[in-house]
């Protein structure tokens, strides 16, 4: 299992940026993604952006796709989300997973490890 702790997450004018961290704990399979969702209240948890092990390859939401970027610092086990250019309807919690697939977005639930979610609040 991995353990996964998420920060960053706060309060900001859109326009504005913020970068998240995920530091993880753990097993983290070969071959695996780890990447961050999101849940706006009474929306369905929609993924965000995933990166493959070695950090070779990335997948991003068309929401998202020039806005964000995620990366990985292996040597450290964290994770990041540079978010730049941020709009009102980014405005979620943001969660952190690893051991995930690499080729899709969509969210399976069951699958990976989770963290308990950083809030993100952006205001127009």
């Amino acid at each position: 299992a991995v353990k996964l702790m998420e920060s960053g997450g706060d309060s900001v004018q859109a326009g504005g940026s913020l970068k998240l961290s995920c530091t993880a704990a753990g097993d983290i399979y070969s071959n695996s993604c780890m990447g961050w969702f999101r849940e706006a209240p009474g929306m369905e948890r929609e993924g965000v952006a995933l990166i493959k092990d070695d950090g070779g390859r990335t997948l991003y939401a068309e929401s998202v796709e020039g806005r964000f970027t995620i990366s990985r610092d292996n040597a450290k086990n964290i994770l990041y989300l540079q978010m730049n250019a941020l709009k009102p309807e980014d405005t979620a919690m943001y969660y952190c997973v690893a051991n995930y697939f690499c080729d899709r977005l969509t969210y399976s639930k069951g699958v990976g490890s989770w963290g308990q979610g950083t809030q993100v609040t952006v205001s127009s």
